[in-house]
């Protein structure tokens, strides 16, 4: 017999421990006794682990603690269960637990001498027809404003932020959720547990969950919630009039009718007093530049780069603009054909990064998912004439940012299921009565210009024009500018040959270039603003908090961080912007390999500002982002107060920039190439942000392994040694343009809507 829940006195719908048991003291168990018709009730104040006797049969030993004397251990018994109820208790019997035993057969503890517990012990066993009933706990639940530090309590609470369940820096999985109830108190739990599972199935902002077992600890002056030993939560739906259906973090767990009227009451209350719609949008309804979470089927993925990952989504409506479709190669794309081409009109292309990549993988095509905080991004080409936007999910867990999988038990997803199944697909194209061919042919549209470079030996995929034809350059060197051309040549030579070269700083306001700045010229910078010692008048403000310390050499340096907050609370470390004075290069570095942010300062007597003009203005990761000096003009720290306000604050560089008066420069790739063929020479010049090399020119300085990328490229275009009849043939855009002053005209010549083809290369 499986261990039974009981809760005596309660509802019908509950099991009542059968009438002709009666309850034994401790004090009478005893050898030559008839224990038949009685139960015993105790307290499991220990469980050892399920194990296999000799003859292979499953045992379980828990003792048990009498109710009337919790505090001597001689009031504590052996019970010595056997077989499949052994192995049915060692699941849900834990500590704390009220188990009443019942249809026992009592024997002589071996162990008495030993243990100091009960001369005789209990054998049970379905054989023998014993049960074992759990009684369930009455439960106390603390509101949000009676918390105190060091306790641990059971509480509900509605939730007003969530981040899904994402890898943390260790092997745990993390979540965070920020709970509100009508004491209108706040508390942000942060949960970890090595099992995914175990974690609150959270689907939406303004579920309701009941936590037991959780961790109270005070920072600076608010309480916060963590995971402790026993944790265990459930999830409900916080919509009025919704079945009430927990979902449960652990496999055994009680919920009573009248914790039913619980649920209900935090329902009506939440209704009224919190806006709980959450960001969520229809693909018909998005526009760009906008932050929301998309409940959708999945339909296809693939791999794009070792940072990147596509997912192929729809939820039923078609999207109002233009969308981007992101290349890639049929053969890496998964997904049944037939769907994807049904279906291409109505999916759109999600790009996630970084920490998302590893569970975008992991996702079953087919599956229901709501992705959180997806950014929708205005498409910005160059001679572009149709704009499009694009869909990311950044990198991070800041604002939500995720990726859940939701059951088909869902409402939301009932719903999404039943609207997909109504919606009309006879405009699309009849995929049944297709050959293979024909299928095989329609997918390679999507990457039939690396197969088309591939057997040509090309090695550039042109984005846009293509009804140009090519030209021969002589053709183009007798013509006027400005014109585009569409070209087949091939690269002699290019400058610089040190590709690092190539990089440099540009301002799109005064159009001026730089050098890169040395990493030395930092360190000098950071050494010089050591000398002046940290404001303490300065630290913790409204609207972030500061430490200060000594270092313990000799120049016994003071160091001051102050941690930006948001909604007056501190955020995990990935979505933490932080400002440093008094570090030197090497714990600035640190600080950016765990913090999302970090902005160097120094003191002045009424405010933070940042070092000189020529230091970076901020370290996100391994970048360092600059300001034009030229153009500049340097607001005071507190400025960024105005992002930590903000409901959703991105802490992007170009806001941070904006608000701090910054013009960013940029970093771009600039060579220049002597392009040939049958007719002529021309020196073309390459001014590209990413899309030439598909690398971001802020991240080749700092990655090794993009250098090599890029330099394996450039080998590819004009391989060193080989003779000019040998080289490949390069397909790309130029334009001309003319550059004139007071005594000189001249034309140059600029490669643009090109892209190298990595399948190629």
């Amino acid at each position: 017999m499986p261990v039974q829940l009981l809760k005596i006195g309660n509802r019908k719908s509950e099991t009542l421990l059968p009438t002709h048991l009666q309850k034994e003291d401790l004090k009478h168990l005893q050898e030559g006794f008839d224990h038949t018709n009685k139960y015993f009730q105790g307290i499991v104040v220990l469980s050892y682990p399920l194990t296999k006797l000799g003859d292979g049969t499953d045992f379980f030993k828990v003792v048990l603690q009498g109710l009337d004397n919790l505090c001597s251990r001689t009031n504590s018994i052996n019970i010595l269960i056997h077989g499949k109820m052994a192995e049915d208790c060692a699941k849900v019997i834990r500590h704390g637990d009220t188990f009443i035993v019942a249809g026992y057969k009592l024997a002589k503890s071996p162990t008495a001498g030993l243990d100091g517990r009960h001369g005789c012990h209990l054998e049970l066993s379905e054989e023998a027809g014993s049960a074992i009933y759990s009684v369930a706990p009455k439960y106390v639940y603390t509101p949000l404003n009676h918390l105190k530090d060091g306790t641990v309590v059971n509480l509900y609470g509605i939730v007003k932020f969530f981040k899904p369940p994402y890898v943390s820096k260790g092997t745990d999985y993390c979540s965070v959720v920020t709970l509100v109830d009508p004491s209108n108190v706040k508390l942000t739990c942060t949960l970890f547990n090595g099992n995914l599972d175990s974690l609150p199935k959270i689907y939406k902002v303004g579920d309701i969950v009941r936590f037991h077992r959780i961790k109270i600890k005070e920072y600076n002056g608010q309480m916060q919630g963590i995971t402790g030993v026993g944790f265990a939560s459930l999830t409900f739906d916080g919509t009025v009039g919704a079945p009430v259906v927990p979902r449960s973090s652990s496999k055994v767990y009680t919920f009573m009718d009248e914790e039913q009227k619980t649920i209900e009451e935090l329902r009506v209350w939440a209704a009224s007093n919190l806006s709980i719609s959450g960001p969520a949008a229809k693909l018909s309804g998005v526009r760009p530049m906008l932050f929301f979470d998309l409940t959708c089927q999945l339909v296809g993925k693939a791999k794009v780069d070792g940072s990147s990952f596509l997912l192929k989504v729809w939820d039923g409506t078609k999207c109002p603009y233009p969308t981007w479709k992101v290349p890639v190669e049929a053969r890496d794309l998964e997904g049944e054909k037939v769907v994807l081409h049904q279906l291409r009109n109505l999916t759109v292309d999600v790009l996630v990064y970084d920490n998302h990549v590893q569970l975008a993988k992991s996702l079953k095509i087919g599956s229901f998912l709501r992705i959180y905080s997806i950014h929708t991004k205005q498409a910005s080409a160059v001679d572009e004439d149709v704009s499009h936007i694009e869909f990311h999910l950044h990198g991070g867990t800041c604002y939500g940012r995720g990726i859940g999988v939701l059951p088909e038990s869902n409402l939301d997803v009932k719903e999404l299921k039943a609207f997909l199944e109504s919606v009309d697909l006879a405009d699309s194209q009849n995929m049944e009565s297709m050959s293979s061919v024909e299928l095989d042919s329609t997918f390679n549209n999507v990457t039939g210009m690396y197969s088309l470079f591939s057997v040509c030996c090309y090695f550039a995929v042109l984005t846009d024009h293509q009804d140009l034809n090519n030209t021969e350059l002589k053709t183009i060197l007798n013509s006027t500018a400005p014109q585009q051309y569409r070209i087949r040549a091939k690269l002699r030579t290019y400058k610089p040959q040190k590709l690092y070269q190539s990089i440099k700083l540009y301002c799109s306001k005064c159009n001026s270039l730089q050098e890169v700045p040395d990493g030395d010229d930092f360190d000098f910078i950071l050494q010089g603003s050591a000398v002046t010692a940290p404001n303490p008048e300065l630290h913790n403000t409204s609207w972030y908090d500061s430490v200060m310390w000594t270092t313990q050499d000799q120049k016994q340096r003071k160091i001051a961080i102050h941690f930006v907050k948001h909604d007056e609370m501190l955020q995990q470390p990935e979505d933490t912007l932080l400002m440093i004075e008094g570090g030197t290069l090497k714990e600035v570095w640190k600080l950016t390999k765990r913090f999302k942010c970090v902005i160097p300062v120094r003191s002045t007597e009424d405010d933070l500002e940042l070092l000189d003009p020529s230091a970076p203005f901020l370290l996100q990761g391994n970048i360092k982002y600059y300001g034009c000096k030229q153009c500049s003009t340097p607001k005071p720290i507190k400025s960024l107060s105005s992002i930590a306000a903000e409901q959703r604050p991105s802490w992007e560089p170009t806001e941070i920039a904006q608000v701090l008066g910054i013009v960013p420069l940029q970093y771009v790739f600039i060579m220049k190439f002597t392009l040939v063929d049958a007719t002529g020479a021309l020196n073309v010049y390459l001014f590209d942000y990413e899309n030439f090399f598909q690398i971001p020119a802020s991240e080749i300085l700092t990655n090794n392994s993009l250098q090599q990328k890029m330099q394996m490229t450039m080998n590819m275009l004009c391989p060193p040694g080989r003779k000019l009849d040998d080289l490949p043939w390069l397909e790309c855009f130029i334009k001309s343009y003319n550059v004139r002053d007071a005594m000189t005209h001249q034309v140059y010549y600029q490669i643009f809507d090109t892209t190298v083809a990595e399948g190629v290369v």
